[in-house]
């Protein structure tokens, strides 16, 4: 009895310190019982949107993007009851809030702007198919990777080397950006080189042609189309030698000069010395002119 009694006179004391918001009176009492039932709320919410969304995830009947716009509403129905939970833990009447929807619309409007924004702009992607899981974008020189993972207000990218990059949604519908796997797995690259200018340059096309084509990434062979086999074509007449380049098609993105690109240089290179082939340098021819 004494524990209870302790406990009913903390809670008097608390229900005692009452701060007067315009006609809004809140306690101490009311404070603590909205944080620590909050903090409930949030974690069973949380708890539960982890389970539903795993759930959704598991359903192989179920396309990715139709996955994706599942889980997105599922969320959004976990916040909107979260929000009305709290609002009522708060004591707010939630038939009264009618009356403030045109105040509540403006503050929307000029606070969270960037967040509904984002919000929207995830709910165009999912419905327009122009982004799905596993698809490598470029935004820039410095923002590129694989989608991971859609969210309310964002979108992760997983780069090459580990890393996550959170790309806001607007992003997406109000920049540009390039999709390289969207369309079509396959891909074209090119490797630029140079020869000096004596060299047989019929037979060292077809010498960089075979050499490329038999890396194993490298899409060759009578059962692929002419127009995607490896191509070697001059490109310029440069000051010291003549500038090549030879393009190759594969399936899926080369992450850049550290991989198939990387392979094929040093393929190049070993290729061109193998058959006395000159790399060409830099050259100057001075003449001495001697006057008498």
């Amino acid at each position: 009895m004494e524990i209870s009694t302790m406990i009913n006179d903390i809670i008097h004391v608390l229900q005692s310190l009452v701060f007067e918001l315009g006609t809004w009176s809140i306690s101490f009492y009311d404070i603590l019982r909205f944080f620590l039932l909050g903090f409930l709320v949030v974690v069973l919410a949380r708890m539960v949107n982890n389970y539903g969304k795993g759930i959704i995830k598991r359903q192989k009947r179920i396309d990715v993007r139709t996955k994706e716009i599942l889980s997105k509403i599922y969320e959004v129905i976990i916040f909107c009851t979260v929000a009305l939970i709290l609002l009522n833990i708060m004591g707010v009447n939630l038939t009264t809030l009618a009356v403030f929807s045109g105040a509540v619309g403006v503050g929307l409007g000029l606070g969270l702007q960037s967040i509904a924004s984002n919000f929207i702009s995830g709910i165009i992607i999912l419905l327009d198919n122009s982004i799905t899981i596993d698809d490598y974008i470029e935004i820039n020189d410095e923002q590129k990777g694989f989608v991971r993972e859609f969210r309310m207000r964002y979108t992760v990218l997983e780069t090459y080397d580990g890393k996550d990059i959170v790309v806001p949604n607007e992003t997406f519908i109000s920049s540009t950006f390039i999709n390289w796997s969207h369309k079509d797995p396959k891909q074209r690259y090119r490797v630029d080189f140079s020869v000096a200018y004596d060299t047989d340059v019929r037979s060292m096309v077809e010498l960089i042609k075979t050499a490329v084509g038999e890396h194993p990434q490298v899409l060759n062979g009578n059962n692929v189309a002419l127009e995607e086999r490896p191509d070697c074509e001059i490109d310029s007449f440069g000051d010291s030698g003549i500038n090549m380049f030879v393009e190759f098609w594969i399936l899926g993105i080369d992450d850049g000069k550290n991989r198939v690109g990387g392979d094929l240089n040093l393929i190049i290179l070993e290729t061109l010395k193998n058959n006395g082939i000159e790399i060409p340098f830099p050259q100057r021819e001075i003449k001495i002119v001697s006057q008498h």
